[in-house]
């Protein structure tokens, strides 16, 4: 199974923070499962950061993918597929998240509940 991770579940993963919900942190554990790490959730950590507004960590992407994580850059068949999408959340970057699960057939690992208004697979 491919897993695409939400910012909020890449960063409680790499912290090991019980917020993770219990089925995401075993589909996570488990080596048969491909995990994605968006450069949408790494654009929004370098936004919310330089904001001041949330503190991560400065080498995430570079321990998530030393960790066998695999980068998903944003393609232009990401950035088309939004368009489709119906605006059940306004997030840009979860708006991103969802069209990057559909178009590459991911499940996305979140524990945000709007997200479950669009016909993706979820998994917290």
């Amino acid at each position: 199974m491919k897993l695409l991770l939400d910012t909020h579940a890449a960063l409680w993963w790499l912290a090991d923070d019980e917020r993770l919900g219990t089925d995401a942190s075993r589909q996570l554990g488990d080596e048969s499962n491909r995990v994605l790490l968006s450069a949408a959730v790494c654009w929004e950590v370098a936004i919310k950061r330089s904001l001041g507004k949330l503190k991560a960590p400065e080498d995430l992407a570079a321990t998530l993918l030393g960790a066998g994580v695999q980068p998903l850059p944003v393609a232009l068949e990401h950035a088309s597929a939004v368009e489709a999408l119906p605006f059940h959340h306004r997030d840009p970057f979860d708006r991103m998240l969802v069209a990057q699960a559909i178009v590459e057939g991911a499940t996305i690992v979140s524990g945000d509940d709007r997200l479950r208004s669009y016909d993706v697979s979820i998994v917290w």
